[in-house]
């Protein structure tokens, strides 16, 4: 899934980012992926994402009808027949595809309101390329890679980590990629001898540096997520932030022991940050039945272990990440008035980091409305600027810098001329050598 990155077409300080501004990017992924209009949700299960939708509809894969049997690793998929996907819109009970992906017949779709510059830019480009402008979007360059052609909707074959597998003729190996579960690096080796590393979204760590694929192999080609490719963002060290986390949870609660903690997170994402809270206070942690089932498909068994099913039998609760607004949390408090007086809330994100703060985690400052406190923690999925460039440039003594790619080619950030421009410029920088 692509993620919103950056700072958007102006620069902007990070103290000038609202409330609005923070959801509205962390909460991109629910407002994109919307349900079936008429899929009905239960009100227990609360989130409406994409993903939760999948996960509600059960883990199921009948809908994949295998033609042949199982490939093991390293041996060709290409001498093995495709799986064949049935209808997803009958595995979740409709009769037909949702009017959200295709206009009716003979139906024009609305056309996008622009404003300002960027509607000038629109029409220019309709006036240049009117002739094709009804024409399919091509595959964007950034998600290219040469003699592959995937149709993802179409064909989904499950592979494992740190496993040779061979798909006509490309020897392909999933890494872990420190993101979130499920995440993965993904090394293309060529029968030619060329060498593709697509990073997917990663956080680089100098775990990654034992991983032997990386160090004994030459990448031409490295994929990069590019999310935070800002020479402004310098996130503390996931550990560093996870340690803070605790030590402000528990001091809270000395001094207000009848404190609801809550945690902002995506459908998935952030684990880490309410299992390292329910570790250090010896608590549950509640999520909605749509999470549960999400966070139970992981295998974690830590993570699975953790959950219980009642709100009311434990102080720490997951919600999402757009949840984390005054009002929102005023009104969740209420429904445990009995129980709880205060909400202690996490929002954490890389979006909330500010130069100014660079790693010394103490100088932020949560914003307090009565009783409702919400922090905002640099706790990213997503490498820094710092980890971009230690993981790509050669011959330096620093920590993990120990690929020497022949080309960069950005993910996230690509939208523009001069975002693309930008980031070239770092890399030729970090390719010196």
């Amino acid at each position: 899934m692509s993620k919103i990155g950056g700072t958007g077409g102006e620069e902007r300080s990070e103290n000038e980012w609202s409330e609005d501004d923070l959801s509205a990017i962390e909460n991109l992924e629910e407002e994109i992926y919307q349900i079936h209009p008429s899929i009905k949700l239960k009100e227990e299960d609360g989130d409406g994402s994409f993903a939760a939708e999948f996960y509600r509809c059960g883990t199921d894969w009948s809908c994949l009808s295998p033609v042949a049997e199982v490939v093991e690793p390293s041996h060709s998929l290409s001498q093995s027949r495709n799986l064949r996907q049935a209808n997803l819109w009958q595995m979740w009970g409709q009769n037909k595809p949702s009017p959200l992906s295709s206009p009716p017949p003979n139906k024009k779709l609305k056309k996008t309101q622009f404003c300002g510059q960027a509607k000038a830019k629109a029409t220019a480009r309709a006036t240049t390329s009117s002739p094709n402008h009804n024409r399919p979007r091509a595959c964007p360059f950034y998600k290219r890679i040469p003699s592959f052609s995937v149709d993802a909707f179409r064909y989904i074959h499950p592979l494992e980590l740190d496993t040779d597998y061979v798909i006509q003729g490309v020897k392909v190996t999933l890494l872990e990629a420190n993101h979130c579960p499920g995440a993965a690096l993904i090394l293309f080796r060529l029968e030619t001898g060329l060498c593709y590393l697509h990073t997917g979204d990663f956080r680089a760590s100098k775990l990654m540096q034992d991983y032997p694929l990386l160090a004994n192999n030459r990448v031409n080609v490295l994929y990069l997520d590019t999310t935070y490719c800002n020479p402004k963002y310098k996130f503390p060290s996931k550990e560093n932030v996870l340690s803070y986390v605790v030590r402000v949870t528990k001091n809270f609660l000395k001094k207000q022991p009848k404190t609801l903690v809550v945690v902002g997170a995506y459908s998935i994402g952030k684990e880490s940050v309410y299992l390292a809270i329910s570790k250090a206070l010896g608590v549950k942690i509640y999520a909605n039945n749509s999470r549960r089932r999400i966070l139970q498909s992981f295998g974690w068994p830590d993570l699975s272990t953790s959950l219980c099913t009642q709100a009311t039998d434990t102080c720490l609760h997951v919600l999402p990440i757009s949840s984390l607004r005054y009002e929102t949390l005023k009104d969740y408090l209420k429904n445990y008035v009995n129980q709880y007086t205060a909400v202690l809330a996490f929002r954490p994100t890389g979006w909330t980091y500010s130069e100014g703060l660079g790693k010394d985690l103490d100088l932020i400052r949560p914003s307090t409305r009565g009783n409702i406190t919400i922090y905002g923690v640099p706790y990213s999925e997503h490498s820094s600027f710092t980890e971009l460039r230690e993981f790509v440039e050669p011959f330096a003594i620093l920590i993990f810098q120990f690929l020497k790619p022949d080309k960069i080619i950005p993910t996230v950030n690509v939208w523009n001329p001069d975002n693309r421009d930008k980031m070239q410029s770092y890399f030729r920088e970090w390719l010196k050598g």
